[in-house]
Order: C-alpha cells, then structure tokens, then sequence
C-alpha cells in the first residue's frame, strides 16, 4: 500500500519559529521492517524450495544412477548371455555338420550293404539254382546206385560171407571193418577196426578186441597207403590172436 506524500509549502515552513518537516519516519521504517520481513520471508521459502527441490532431484538422479547400473548389468548379462548363444549355436552348427556327415556316411554304407546284399541275394538265387540241380542229379545218381545195389547185394553178401570180411562207412569220414571165419571152432567170432579218414593219415578209433601189433600195422600203413596190405595183415594177426601163433 503506498502512501501519498503531501505537498509541502516550504515559505510557511520557514515562517515558523522552529522550521520542521515531518519525514514521517515511523511510517517509512514501518513500511521498511515489513518489506524486510517479508523479504526474509520469501528468502527462506526460497531457500526451502529450492533445498526441497535439490533433495528430490538428488534422490530422482539417484534413482536414474541405480536404475542405469540395473540397466548397464542386466545389458551385461544380455551380452553374455548373447556370447553364450552365439557359441551354443556354434557349436550346434558344427555338431549338425558332424551330424550330417555322419548320415552321409551312414547312407553310404547303407546303399553299399544294399547293393552287397542284392549281390548275395543273386549269388544266393545261384547257388540255389545249383542246388537244386546238384540235387536232382544226386537223387539221379542214388536211385540209379539203389538199381545197381539191388542187383548187386546178392553176390556181395555171398563174398562177404565167403571172405568173412565186410566194409562199410559208418560216420562221416570214418571205416568200419570187421572180420570174422577167424576162429574154426566159433566161425561167427569176429574181430572190428573202425578208422578215422579225416586227416592225413589214417587213424584207428577203435579195435575189439584189441589187437597188440596194431601200432605198427597203423604206421605201416600210414607210410605206404597200402590199405588193402593192412586188412590182410590185420586179419592175419586177429586170426593169430585167435587160434594161437603157429596155427
């Protein structure tokens, strides 16, 4: 609020016996004291504002200086886990590569073992066909061995018995020979080998009954191939160990 000054009239002043003005300094220091306080006043609001103000852009910079290092590690741990994807995938590239190598290889030897089996299957349907025919003529060759045994058995049986000597195979690769008219007073007596033809030489399995020279009947056999000197002699000694030497 302002206050108006009057005029003043300073010839009436100066006529008075003790010349005053009235500055009215009570009013200007009234005035003056509530502009100071009032200046005060705003000074300290001021002062609290803009202290307020820094706390809060203090705590809000602080707030954004966590909220970039939150920011700044999650990105961190972003572009570790990147490099960890990368080398994952690497190495799932090169393990597809392996992979795909391998199924190359794989069909490989599959179309291989195909081609290897569809070479077995036509070899298979060879030996098949000539199995067959093998056997054909196999079962030829019996029957028509059959016909000739029919015809034959007779006589044999009459030079077997005549002889006192048959020959016959028994197992695979293996001889039984058996004699007997060894002994006159028991004609049906009779003695048997039964040879091994497997090997090389020829082995005896077993004598009945046993026969002592017959080591070196076997070697002397062994040494010529003579087998028919080994049944003569075998005969000799079995009808020897029968009768007695001499006889």
């Amino acid at each position: 609020m302002s206050v108006r000054v009057p005029q003043l009239d300073l010839a009436a002043i100066l006529k008075q016996p003790n010349p005053h003005i009235d500055l009215r300094t009570t009013t200007y220091e009234n005035s003056t004291r509530n502009f100071l306080k009032a200046l005060t006043t705003w000074k300290n609001r001021s002062i609290n504002t803009l202290s307020e103000r820094r706390k809060s852009q203090a705590a809000e910079k602080k707030k954004v200086i966590e909220k970039t290092h939150q920011v700044e590690a999650e990105t961190n741990r972003c572009k570790l886990r990147e490099i960890d994807l990368v080398a994952e995938l690497e190495k799932e590239k090169e393990e597809r590569q392996e992979l795909e190598l391998s199924v190359a290889a794989f069909k490989r030897q599959l179309s291989s073992l195909r081609d290897k089996c569809s070479s077995i299957d036509s070899e298979i349907e060879q030996y098949r066909v000539i199995t067959e025919n093998l056997r054909r003529e196999k079962n030829k060759e019996r029957s028509i061995l059959h016909k000739n045994a029919s015809r034959v058995t007779p006589d044999q049986q009459f030079c077997e018995e005549w002889l006192g000597f048959s020959m016959e195979g028994i197992e695979k690769d293996q001889l039984f020979v058996r004699f007997w008219h060894l002994d006159p007073s028991d004609p049906q007596r009779d003695a048997s080998l039964v040879f091994d033809l497997s090997g090389s030489n020829y082995r005896v399995l077993t004598s009945s009954p046993l026969l002592p020279s017959l080591p070196i009947l076997v070697t002397s056999l062994n040494e010529t191939g003579d087998i028919y000197t080994f049944i003569k002699q075998a005969r000799e000694r079995y009808r020897e160990l029968f009768q007695g030497p001499g006889t």
